[in-house]
Order: structure tokens, then sequence, then C-alpha cells
């Protein structure tokens, strides 16, 4: 059991230092740094701006389509309620033609 731990050990700290002295270890090393000192904070706030921009344009044209449906709906509702005043609804079109 030992001498599998001291492989596992071995192999995982040398992937380590490899990950470390690897550009993507130094990418990693440098998200890590930035976060703590507060660099770089002017490209996240872009980004999340842009982000928060890209998702209020999307909550406004949802806004606009449950508008449309909303009246189509009104419209379904008037158009029934008239028809059943009649006493009948409309016949379906026969669609097995």
């Amino acid at each position: 059991m030992e001498e599998a731990l001291a492989v596992v050990f071995i192999f995982g700290g040398g992937a380590a230092f490899l990950l470390a002295i690897s550009p993507i270890g130094r990418a990693i090393a440098d998200r890590i740094r930035s976060r703590g000192v507060g660099g770089g904070s002017d490209e996240r706030v872009r980004y999340l701006q842009e982000g928060q921009e890209a998702l209020l344009e999307e909550v406004e044209g949802l806004r606009q389509e449950v508008g449309e449906l909303q009246e189509r709906v009104d419209f379904t509702e008037r158009l029934l309620a008239r028809n059943q005043g009649r006493g009948q609804l409309p016949e379906a079109p026969d669609v097995h033609n």
C-alpha cells in the first residue's frame, strides 16, 4: 500500500510540476493572482456588461413575443365568446382529404 502511495505522489508531483511550468499552468496562476489583487477587473466588468446587455435584449424580445401572444389569446377568446352567444362553435376543417 505504501509503495502504491509513493508512486502516486511521485507521478502526481511530477505532473503538477509540469503543469505549473506549462503555459496552461501560468494562465491558471495569473487568473488566481488577478482575483486576489483585482487586476484585470476592467475586462471582467466589460464582459459582464456585454452579457447583461445581451440578456436585456433577449428579455425585451421575449416581452414583445408574450405581448403578441396575449393579443392572439384575447382575439381568440372574443371570437369564441361571440360564437358561443350564437350557440355553436365554428366547424373544424376536414384535414383527412
